[in-house]
């Protein structure tokens, strides 16, 4: 069941394509990422304590066998970035309008799963690191950090396993992932954003603080977008219990014009922190967004 959250053709393009960190990241391992701190590479620097998700290739078993406890061997040069995938699964994220030939459309949550586990999949493939926070008023789960492409089975099944069914607290759950992450690296967060506003501002100005770089993946659905409904409708808070039956011609330029009001503090916020501001529609193909942000993200790379 996990294994279907792998998009085909998203992973197929994501492969070509790659995840670059646009900024100085703080790693522990050799790669394409230029870092101020120890990696893995050509000359021996020094040892730390073996943590959970460190590939074992680089234990010093000459220490382990005269002590018994685990040793990372750490070398002076490049390093690999760690991405933290911050998925929310709120109860507003469960909500999917029909397709337009009526099937039915994965919904936010689901695709936002579905994107996070191709972007996995994507970073593991090229050695990178990865973990995993799924967050509603807190965090949920978290997966600590991995390189190996091995452990992307977990992160699949977390994901697939992962229900929206409670409130948002976006903040909260912001503050403890950046406690959490201890090196400088890229943070991706999959929400709709229907929270406080400004207890999410201030966790993305923690985790930027942090040193994490942030890219924030905005899922929202068609009709979110576009409101297009006629006739009579009733409109239940996934989020509570309150109910209310109108006509939504009534009131649906104000909604527009609230909704984009919402989107562009959003934006605001994105600019203020460097961070990079990504609207998904539900109603594109996973590859398609994916694509579309790595080939923006490559282009930007090469301006600078």
């Amino acid at each position: 069941m996990s294994r279907e959250l792998l998009d085909a053709e998203a992973v197929s393009q994501g492969e070509s394509l790659g995840l670059m960190a646009r900024r100085i990241v703080e790693g522990y391992r050799v790669g394409e990422h230029r870092s101020p701190y120890h990696g893995f590479a050509i000359e021996f620097a020094q040892h730390r304590e073996y943590t959970a998700g460190d590939d074992t290739r680089h234990l010093d078993w000459k220490i382990l066998g005269r002590t018994d406890r685990y040793y990372i061997k750490q070398y002076e040069q490049d390093t690999n970035f760690i991405t933290h995938l911050v998925v929310d699964g709120s109860a507003s994220m469960n909500y999917h309008s029909p397709a337009a030939d009526g099937s039915r459309r994965l919904s936010k949550l689901e695709y936002a799963k579905v994107l996070a586990a191709c972007m996995a999949y994507v970073i593991l493939h090229q050695r990178d690191a990865v973990a995993l926070a799924l967050v509603d008023r807190e965090v949920r789960e978290y997966l600590r950090r991995t390189d190996s492409l091995q452990r992307l089975p977990l992160i699949l099944d977390r994901l697939a396993r992962f229900q929206g069914s409670k409130e948002t607290s976006l903040g909260v759950a912001l503050d403890q992932v950046a406690a959490e992450a201890r090196r400088r690296g890229i943070a991706m967060i999959f929400s709709d954003l229907f929270d406080d506003e400004e207890a999410f501002f201030k966790g993305m100005e923690k985790l930027s603080y942090s040193g994490q770089e942030l890219v924030v993946f905005h899922v929202l659905d068609p009709h979110e977008l576009t409101f297009p409904f006629d006739g009579t409708w009733r409109f239940r808070n996934l989020e509570g219990a309150d109910e209310i039956q109108t006509s939504p011609a009534d009131f649906r330029e104000s909604y527009l014009k609230n909704f984009q009001a919402f989107r562009d503090r959003i934006k605001s916020a994105c600019d203020r922190f460097q961070a990079h501001y990504v609207l998904v529609d539900t109603s594109r193909s996973v590859a398609e967004t994916l694509s579309g942000y790595l080939a923006f993200r490559s282009s930007v790379r090469r301006r600078k």
